[in-house]
């Protein structure tokens, strides 16, 4: 089997001088994620669904909030955060995000193209941080769409059923919702890391949903002292504190929290990079 070494070679051996391209630079790199990102329709489709399940179902997590809080006693009262009840979207809004990171990666793979791609950018590292840092900045766009819509959208409905409603001046709240693209943008990141790891779709997509939903769903059962200190390090459930205006306080702070997942993807991602600079496809 030829790998992409062997390939390199064999063009650079055949291009004479005069018929070689002018050297890439990395804003070339970048473009070119860019230009893949966008002539897929299905990536398109998948944002413009996440957009909607984002605001939707931030309508729907706002209404069953105001039900509870009209239910609720006067002490749980005092804990319902209604910037936190519109923005709740987000647990749906990071798997399709952190989906995407993932195809960004093993599409190619799955189609060969990572053998082009190589090709035309011998240096992998700025292959891969192209590839991270466009859809970083799609995918924090993306997430500031659904975090002020799905706010600005939910907050009249509080309104409307005689529960506490806030706005963007309030304290603590531009920094919650802003924090929702934060959010997501780190999710994305760790699907590209993911899906550079395991270069495989479904591998990938497991490790991102038990890292994201089924850790932090299991470890309720456990007994309330290992709950309590996994809750609290669990890197998703503390990036996740930045979206709170009422701080849990078993948790970390908000950017405390953030910090602690930037860190976790950081590494995840440095991971990515060594492994993808080594190994052949």
């Amino acid at each position: 089997m030829t790998t992409v070494t062997e390939t390199r070679e064999r063009v650079e051996s055949t291009e004479s001088p005069a018929g070689k391209a002018r050297a890439y630079r990395l804003t070339d790199v970048l473009f070119s994620e860019w230009s893949k990102i966008c002539s897929l329709r299905s990536t398109a489709y998948t944002l413009l669904a996440t957009i909607a399940l984002g605001v939707g179902l931030g309508l729907l997590f706002t209404a069953a909030g105001a039900a509870q809080y009209e239910d609720s006693s006067a002490a749980d009262r005092l804990d319902f955060d209604p910037t936190a009840t519109s923005i709740k979207s987000y647990i749906i809004a990071q798997l399709a995000v952190g989906v995407l990171g993932v195809l960004v990666v093993t599409s190619e793979y799955a189609t060969k193209m990572i053998m082009t791609s190589m090709v035309s950018v011998p240096r992998r590292s700025w292959l891969l941080g192209a590839k991270a840092a466009v859809f970083a900045a799609v995918a924090l766009v993306v997430g500031q769409i659904v975090g002020f819509a799905a706010f600005f959208v939910g907050q009249p409905v509080l309104d409307a059923r005689d529960a506490p409603y806030v706005s963007l001046g309030d304290p603590g709240v531009l920094r919650a919702v802003f924090g929702c693209g934060l959010y997501l943008a780190a999710i994305g990141l760790l699907g590209v890391a993911l899906g550079t790891l395991l270069r495989a779709t479904a591998g990938a997509l497991a490790v991102l949903v038990s890292v994201t939903l089924l850790v932090p769903t299991l470890v309720t059962a456990l007994p309330t002292s290992w709950e309590s200190n996994v809750q609290k390090w669990w890197p998703t459930n503390a990036g996740s504190q930045i979206m709170a205006v009422h701080r849990d306080p078993d948790m970390f702070g908000p950017w405390a929290g953030y910090g602690m997942l930037c860190a976790w993807v950081a590494l995840i991602l440095a991971i990515a990079f060594a492994v993808f600079r080594t190994r052949d496809v």
